[in-house]
């Protein structure tokens, strides 16, 4: 009920023009944005990441708005130095998909953007456990999709069922991410391997070298093995952001500043991550709570962002996020997302 309602405050907002009311009241001064794919057959993909449609209306929304679009580092020092009221947005990159390169970047370079990957070392080493990316494949491939560890079978014969069940597994592991180790039996059976799937979805060390020389990029780190560092030991946790840290700096000969935890919600990280990627010697983390940067004081190892796709994105939903209108439902509703 709560999200209907929000969906609906959300549409009432967006038609009856009170935007531009909901953003001088809302709306912070820095809005760090979040992708993931930039998929050009959406559909085939059961919508998982952003559309290329959606990807070239929130550039140029962001534009005709008047956000300019900025690197990290220029952020955070416009926040610093401008006392005024321009908006900035920074647009980063998780997980270093293939499609950031071959269709997201020609649009960016078209616009003069900067943009941040993050990049955990498993993706162009091709040894994550991109269980994701597993899970996807079983259920675009077949109408019938056992997952042993759940004791649940979907049949998922048509596009809506797909995309139903592919969101209810999901759902299921990110309450409690030590069960994607138990997702391998039903990859094994299925014959998917997790390996060729990021051979084809991640880019490779040497198209990863060439990206970071471009003039528009900046890397990022992103764990070693994209675990959830809540649930991991503080020396382990430590391990994941410092080996991947100095695996990215020897790659790329850059200094990495910058770091996003994986996955980034409540049951992912909190304080005690803050503190380790002070400690290991980055400047910023990321996570993935929806909000906006207000001002420097905010906390830099605890900053939002603003997720743009998925199943449930449209034009609408993406204005309304920048617009601070969502926040102000989940105010109004005290929900937290």
């Amino acid at each position: 009920m709560k999200q209907v309602l929000k969906e609906s405050m959300i549409q009432l907002a967006h038609r009856s023009g009170l935007m531009p009311t909901f953003r001088r009241i809302f709306a912070g001064r820095a809005a760090i944005l979040m992708f993931h794919e930039i998929q050009q057959d959406f559909r085939s993909e059961l919508m998982t990441g952003t559309s290329v449609a959606l990807f070239e209306h929130s550039l140029n929304w962001l534009r005709q708005e008047g956000w300019e679009i900025v690197s990290f580092e220029t952020c955070l020092e416009r926040l610093a130095t401008d006392p005024g009221t321009r908006r900035y947005a920074v647009l980063t990159f998780d997980d270093a998909y293939r499609d950031n390169v071959a269709t997201a970047l020609p649009i960016l370079e078209r616009r003069n953007a900067p943009f941040m990957v993050y990049v955990p070392t498993g993706a162009p080493t091709r040894t994550l456990q991109s269980w994701w990316l597993g899970l996807r494949e079983i259920f675009r491939s077949g109408d019938t999709v056992t997952i042993d560890a759940m004791d649940k079978r979907f049949h998922c014969p048509t596009f809506h069922e797909k995309m139903l069940g592919l969101y209810r597994v999901t759902e299921w592991i990110h309450q409690d991410y030590h069960r994607v180790a138990m997702l391998a039996p039903t990859f094994n059976r299925a014959g998917i391997s997790l390996p060729a799937l990021n051979e084809a979805y991640f880019l490779n060390e040497r198209e990863l070298q060439s990206l970071a020389r471009h003039p528009l990029a900046s890397i990022g780190g992103h764990t070693a093995s994209h675990a959830a560092l809540s649930s991991l030991d503080v020396l382990s946790a430590r391990a994941e952001m410092a080996d991947n840290r100095c695996y990215l700096e020897q790659l790329l000969q850059l200094p990495v500043r910058h770091f996003a935890y994986p996955y980034g919600g409540a049951r992912a990280c909190g304080p005690r991550e803050a503190h380790l990627a002070k400690e290991v010697g980055f400047s910023t983390a990321v996570t993935t709570r929806h909000g906006q940067v207000s001002d420097l004081k905010s906390n830099h190892f605890a900053l939002p962002r603003v997720g743009v796709g998925g199943q449930f994105e449209t034009r609408a939903r993406f204005e309304a996020r920048m617009s601070g209108i969502q926040s102000a439902v989940h105010m109004l509703l005290g929900s937290k997302r």
